[in-house]
């Protein structure tokens, strides 16, 4: 993460220029809020993400999280006018140790994400997207790279299709830059679940209220070694997950949940 736990022990006292944020019931909401440039993310919009996140991530409050969007689109990727341009903006947020890459900071959360999407997304908007856990769209949402169109390449979208689809299938979406229906979205694994605009909320929290049944310790062991295993060697790869098992055992969660099965209740979380 670019920001330490001491940097996010709080979030900003006036709140996020660009986002939304809540928390509750161990679920954080991080609502894009710059509709008017149909949520383009520029650099003081990504230190405030890059920010949001790592609050999620040290925060043991925090279970899973919620991407969602203002207005009529998810996301239209990277502000190119105001990346050439530079800004000037006052922060709302300590500067980042290093450079924002979206698909490494989602990767490093550890923590069910869920993408709430209710409209078209472009470009850069995919690292969301694509990083997320579970993506659930509605019907008439669309996909698209336009990146070529620009003389410009996706190229940190293109390593997160290749974790998620064929690797044909990932090179056409780049390189022919045509739109996705949410429908085939969905058939490439890049949605997981499609609702109508009607639906969509309570699809959202039908989903966050199984999750909140599970172990969040668990889940996110489980989600900290399936990215680990993409940098080990499969020679290296069983120890490895041996030795998560025998760490995961010693942790309270695992402790409740084997009394909570031998004495056939409900299991109590407190991570």
């Amino acid at each position: 993460m670019l920001y330490t736990a001491d940097q996010v022990a709080q979030l900003p006292v006036n709140g996020f220029r660009y986002l939304i944020t809540s928390l509750e019931d161990h679920v954080m909401t991080i609502t894009l809020n710059r509709p008017e440039k149909k949520n383009a993310l520029h650099p003081p919009m990504l230190h405030e993400l890059a920010f949001a996140l790592a609050y999620a991530h040290h925060t043991p409050e925090v279970w899973i999280v919620v991407l969602a969007a203002s207005g009529d689109t998810f996301c239209a990727g990277m502000d190119l006018k105001a990346l050439s341009v530079g800004d000037t903006e006052q922060a709302t947020v300590p500067a980042p140790s290093g450079p924002v890459r979206l698909g490494e900071l989602m990767a490093q959360l550890c923590k069910p994400c869920i993408a709430r999407v209710q409209g078209p997304v472009y470009a850069g908007g995919f690292l969301l997207v694509g990083a997320s856990t579970y993506v659930v769209a509605v019907e008439s949402a669309t996909f698209s790279l336009p990146e070529v169109k620009r003389g410009l390449f996706p190229f940190q979208v293109m390593a997160v299709l290749l974790d998620i689809m064929p690797a044909r299938t990932a090179l056409d979406l780049c390189l022919r830059a045509r739109t996705l229906s949410a429908a085939e979205a969905l058939a490439f694994g890049l949605v997981t679940t499609l609702a109508t605009a009607a639906e969509l909320g309570a699809t959202v929290t039908g989903l966050l209220d199984e999750l909140k049944q599970l172990s969040p310790t668990a889940m996110q062991f489980g989600l900290r070694a399936y990215q680990q295993l993409k940098s080990l060697p499969s020679s290296e790869q069983q120890a490895y997950l041996y030795e998560q098992f025998g760490q995961l055992q010693q942790t309270p969660d695992a402790k409740e949940g084997m009394a909570a099965f031998l004495e056939k209740r409900k299991p109590n979380w407190n991570p």
